[in-house]
């Protein structure tokens, strides 16, 4: 039986019916992820293969370097759904939403209620891998003075908290849901994330997954977690995007 214990699932038996995936860089052009519109509908079509239909893609607004307005992000997303329906595509559901980097342009976009959510007050945020924002809590307390829940993706990435767990139990008090990378599952992002993912999956401290897909090699390497040990440890957190789907709307 131990043989059995970690058996492959193929990912399309692996993601409910109904799953959508929170946090991808499916729009063209304006964020590290797809290039063209010719990659996005590449990618989209791989990943429908595995069983993932429904999206909530989110370019990153950064600063200078991603400096992607609400407009923007709007008109390259009918870009795609305009293709996809001119390649009679009808089986996507796709919206947009941001990952936006917790600086002073996000504290500017805020104070005017420019945000796109993921879906009703939900905003998906990140900060730099190097540090947090010296103001941070200060910037979590805002968010939610306006309405908003922050989800925080990847937490398990920002390695300056590794080695200070007790940061992640702060800010789950502080009010932050967590959105688990699915590829910080593998080694991707390497060893020392992995393992950290394992401990907040372990203390039950994840609300959300995603996927995080900018490019093919991603959905390669996203093979590796259809196991029947992965599912049953996410399972709960596959269900809980599941239930996004339901207040979506084209």
């Amino acid at each position: 039986m131990i043989f059995f214990k970690n058996k492959q699932i193929p990912l399309a038996d692996f993601f409910p019916e109904g799953f959508v995936d929170i946090h991808s860089h499916l729009l063209p052009g304006i964020d590290d992820g797809a290039k063209s519109l010719e990659n996005s509908i590449d990618l989209i079509k791989k990943m429908s293969s595995y069983g993932i239909k429904n999206f909530i893609t989110t370019p990153h607004v950064l600063g200078d370097v991603y400096p992607n307005s609400s407009k923007t992000i709007k008109n390259k997303l009918e870009e795609v759904r305009n293709e996809l329906k001119a390649r009679e595509i009808s089986d996507i559901s796709i919206h947009a939403a941001a990952e936006y980097m917790m600086d002073e342009q996000f504290s500017d976009l805020l104070a005017k209620d420019d945000i796109l959510p993921l879906k009703d007050n939900y905003i998906l945020v990140e900060m730099s891998y190097f540090n947090a924002p010296f103001n941070l809590y200060d910037i979590l307390f805002e968010i939610q003075l306006k309405g908003y829940k922050p989800v925080l993706a990847h937490p398990e990435r920002y390695n300056f908290y590794h080695t200070h767990f007790e940061s992640y139990y702060k800010l789950k008090k502080a009010g932050c849901l967590f959105q688990l990378n699915l590829l910080s599952l593998t080694e991707q992002y390497g060893k020392h994330v992995q393992k950290v993912s394992a401990k907040l999956l372990k203390e039950n401290m994840y609300d959300f997954v995603g996927s995080d897909t900018h490019h093919q090699s991603h959905l390669n390497l996203l093979k590796k977690i259809g196991t029947k040990k992965t599912f049953k440890s996410i399972e709960h957190l596959l269900n809980n995007n599941k239930k996004f789907i339901h207040s979506l709307s084209q």
